[in-house]
């Protein structure tokens, strides 16, 4: 999860995070995943392997949560309805329990990759 970013830059002024905050607010709300109970670490892509590897490393009762939210979201897109206004998932427990795991496994993967490519310089 290498990249180019301004988060850090973004939080430490208040005139571009008061600035952008209502723009993220609605872009969350126009994703709607938490009107289906899921959370944000919910909805990545689990094709990666850096994903996959994370996923198999979170505890079980979290893996289990997980998998059930899923269910859950699945279940209200089958019946084409959304959660009630007490089964929404509230903006504090939109908790990124996966972004850390996801962290460490990328660091780990690119530590992998710089050790594997290591050239050997002997006579």
């Amino acid at each position: 999860m290498s990249g180019i970013t301004l988060v850090n830059q973004v939080k430490a002024s208040k005139f571009l995070s008061g600035m952008l905050q209502p723009v993220a607010n609605a872009f969350v709300n126009a994703a709607g995943y938490r009107k289906l109970g899921l959370r944000y670490d919910d909805v990545l892509r689990e094709e990666t392997d850096i994903i996959r590897e994370a996923i198999n490393r979170l505890p079980d009762n979290e893996g289990y949560e997980r998998v059930y939210r899923m269910k859950v979201a699945f279940q209200y897109s089958l019946s084409h309805t959304i959660a009630t206004k007490e089964n929404t998932l509230k903006p504090e427990d939109d908790i990124r329990y996966l972004t850390p795991v996801i962290d460490e496994v990328a660091a780990e993967f690119a530590e992998r990759e710089d050790f594997n490519n290591i050239k050997s310089y002997s006579k």
